[in-house]
């Protein structure tokens, strides 16, 4: 059970493991583009190139998917990046359902584990095979592995990072499934947890008077999707990527300075933001020396 690229790898490293995959559950097809024609998710692509069963109820307590759902009889269900399951369906399997979250829980419950990891600051991620419970990502740990966060890296690059090493700790997690070799633990119930929320537009908008490091994390842990932004003549300006310079005096946080050639920078409560990738409004995503080769400012 899974929708986008993140859960396509997980799936493809079950069908090498020679995993008998019965059927696939993902998301409806959605209308998109100016055509408005229909975009398959990426696991319904993977899994009608391989002769995989697609299932893609619209609700997940509808009873006739409900029965199609029960007549594989799979042993176990996986889910990678999907939604949230009624007790009706992760309830099913003999097994149980097994769930890849990309965090190392209980740390980072939620929708946006990845992002708000890099936007915290933190210096570690990974990720956790758990069991589905009631309440979301609160199921008993099976296995975990952590990989660094570079000072540097970006959300999409920790993303990709972990969609392989979660491909490989699913794979591990469903052998020892399969050999009764497990030894689950119960996650602490803490109140001093972080979590992580579905991000919304207004969590990217930037505000200067952090501190360089704060508006850094968040530009890091917003790139490349939904994107950290600042306004610059009135019109949106989206940053990918940027680095910390230290701070002149006599510029005001929400001030910028340029050459107009080949720098841009944003004064931050305690330093600059010097911007490297942006997209203005109405333009493509570019580096800055071919932003402000065609502007004025």
């Amino acid at each position: 059970m899974g929708t986008p690229d993140f859960a396509v790898t997980s799936l493809d490293a079950l069908v090498q493991a020679n995993f008998d995959v019965v059927a696939v559950v993902t998301a409806p097809d959605k209308p998109a583009g100016r055509g408005q024609k229909l975009n398959e998710s990426a696991v319904k692509k993977y899994a009608v190139e391989k002769g995989i069963p697609v299932l893609q109820p619209e609700k997940l307590k509808n009873p006739e998917f409900i029965e199609e759902l029960r007549s594989y009889q799979a042993d176990l269900q996986v889910v990678v990046a999907f939604r949230m399951l009624p007790e009706i369906v992760w309830n099913m399997p003999a097994k149980g359902t097994i769930n890849l979250h990309g965090s190392l829980l209980p740390q980072y419950r939620g929708a946006a584990p990845i992002n708000h990891a890099i936007i915290n600051g933190e210096k570690e991620s990974g990720v956790t095979t758990f069991f589905l419970k009631q309440e979301i990502d609160t199921g008993d740990i099976i296995l975990s592995d952590s990989v660094p966060i570079a000072d540097d890296e970006t959300a999409g690059e920790l993303h990709d990072k972990l969609m392989v090493v979660g491909a490989k700790l699913l794979v591990k997690t469903l052998l020892a499934i399969e050999a009764n070799n497990i030894t689950e633990q119960p996650q602490p119930q803490n109140d001093d947890l972080k979590h992580a929320p579905k991000i919304f537009k207004e969590d990217c908008k930037i505000d200067w008077n952090s501190p360089a490091q704060t508006i850094h994390n968040l530009i890091r842990g917003l790139s490349p999707y939904p994107t950290a932004f600042t306004s610059l003549n009135e019109k949106t300006l989206k940053v990918f990527k940027a680095e910390i310079e230290d701070k002149e005096p006599g510029i005001v946080a929400g001030g910028f300075l340029t050459d107009g050639k080949t720098y841009l920078k944003f004064a931050a409560k305690d330093g600059f933001i010097k911007l490297l990738d942006i997209q203005y409004e109405g333009k493509k995503r570019m580096l800055i020396e071919d932003f402000l080769r065609g502007m004025r400012l």
